[in-house]
């Protein structure tokens, strides 16, 4: 009997581990089980200012969007293959799809189709089209069920590893609406508290996007008063790991002063490197919390679990002869 049972355990876990190898997909481009270079992340901040960067372009208006997809390194010209096989349609004049017989939906952009609607196109086999000029990249998005979904999760594309630690450069108290951050040295009224992180890609990325940083997978932070009540029991800011917040939700995620890969400012591209800003909190009154020294703790984790974190400590200090929790401003002397 205890034979039996080994033998069943033993055969249900080979089925499970079979089951999750065949979930997965190869590359779009050959090699196909080599691994690329990614040069953009599910998840990172695809931000178009209509204002110029010297007027109010961080703060002002734009179009402000979560990126659905990985872009992966490829020269102009790269032959692109689907992951999956399944049915392909046509998205517009670079971007095609296919849909695989499991109801998932596979969309490559920044490529010269080869193929017209309803074609039957094979993994590895059928060239679906090739990289355009000047984007030096294919992007793929995943859709299941018709949400998108992460190709780096668990299940996804392979092979695919990551031995890079995402740093978190700094933790910063902000007035609100400002983008100056505040000493921590005395707190008080309504602020908001940033994070500021970003990872490095698995693989060096070649020409213009050389160098330039990725956003993590998750970003957790909690908040602790020293003498040890907690505020904030560690919760997730921004969770890529699976699939993607609401796009309304953008400025939730990231903060003000955040800018995407060669951003765009009015009608100027700037190829420089991005800016992730984390939002921690939307508004905080401090007048909701007891004078004292608080502790904001951040951790940063990449899809392969690397991560890191630090905390800043700051003072609320709280002046109830104010009517916003800060001391009245001494009246200006006229001269």
């Amino acid at each position: 009997m205890r034979a039996r049972l080994a033998l069943f355990l033993l055969v249900s876990v080979l089925s499970l581990v079979a089951s999750a190898a065949a979930s997965a997909y190869p590359w779009p481009v050959k090699p196909f089980d080599a691994q690329h270079p990614i040069r953009a992340n599910f998840g990172d901040p695809r931000t178009r200012f209509w204002n110029t960067m010297l007027t109010d372009g961080l703060n002002g208006p734009g179009m402000f969007q979560f990126h659905n997809g990985i872009d992966i390194a490829a020269p102009e010209g790269t032959p692109v293959y689907p992951v999956v096989s399944g049915t392909a349609r046509l998205i517009d004049e670079a971007a095609v799809s296919v849909r695989a017989k499991d109801g998932r939906t596979f969309q490559y952009f920044h490529i010269i189709p080869t193929v017209i609607n309803g074609d039957r196109v094979l993994a590895r086999r059928s060239v679906i089209g090739y990289v355009m000029r000047a984007a030096d990249h294919v992007h793929l998005t995943e859709i299941r069920h018709r949400r998108v979904w992460n190709p780096l999760a668990r299940g996804g594309i392979s092979p695919y590893r990551d031995r890079t630690v995402p740093v978190l450069e700094s933790i910063q108290i902000r007035p609100l609406l400002s983008l100056l951050p505040l000493e921590p040295a005395n707190v008080c009224g309504t602020v908001s508290l940033v994070a500021i992180a970003y990872d490095t890609p698995p693989l060096p990325v070649p020409g213009a996007f050389a160098g330039f940083p990725i956003s993590p997978a998750l970003v957790r932070w909690s908040l602790a008063r020293v003498d040890g009540s907690i505020y904030v029991p560690g919760i997730p800011v921004a969770d890529f790991r699976m699939t993607l917040p609401v796009t309304r939700n953008f400025w939730n995620v990231y903060a003000r002063g955040s800018y995407q890969n060669a951003p765009r400012f009015s009608n100027r591209q700037y190829f420089m490197a991005g800016r992730f800003l984390y939002n921690l909190t939307g508004h905080l009154d401090t007048r909701f919390y007891p004078n004292g020294v608080y502790e904001a703790a951040v951790r940063v984790s990449d899809m392969r679990g690397n991560s890191s974190g630090a905390g800043l400590r700051f003072t609320i200090a709280n002046d109830l002869a104010g009517g916003n929790g800060c001391a009245p401003q001494a009246p200006s002397s006229s001269p």
